[in-house]
């Protein structure tokens, strides 16, 4: 009889775990370059993240090393999505409104993980 829970609780853990990623693997991946104009003088990437199907959208972002980096929210990101975070780089942001910027230049090409403040929504930066 406890060989048989012990292969019930294995099993239902075992299932738990193939659905969460399954489910991660149905998100929609969404790729997008710098929004906005660059500002020739200054060389700012300009980003603009919304939010589409309880992620950011853009969720994978494309910028080129060594020029300043400018990300805003629209109106539609709400809750823990207004405070970003990009650990790996040392940045974290709260956005009281949409005037409001997270700016920061990127010194190293790599890939960088962002996300919400409670890791719901993620995404990723690419410095090329």
């Amino acid at each position: 009889m406890k060989n048989t829970k012990l292969f019930v609780l294995i099993a239902v853990i075992l299932i738990g775990v193939l659905a969460f990623f399954v489910f991660n693997s149905m998100k929609p991946k969404i790729d997008g370059n710098v929004t906005g104009n660059e500002d020739d003088s200054k060389n700012v990437q300009k980003i603009v993240l919304s939010m589409k199907n309880y992620n950011y959208h853009p969720n994978t972002i494309y910028v080129k090393a060594r020029q300043p980096v400018s990300i805003s929210l629209d109106d539609s990101v709400q809750g823990c999505y207004r405070t970003l975070v990009i650990s790996e780089l040392g940045l974290k942001k709260t956005f009281k409104s949409s005037n409001d910027t997270l700016d920061f230049t990127p010194k190293e090409k790599g890939t960088y993980e962002f996300s919400c403040s409670m890791r719901m929504g993620i995404g990723t930066l690419i410095v090329n």
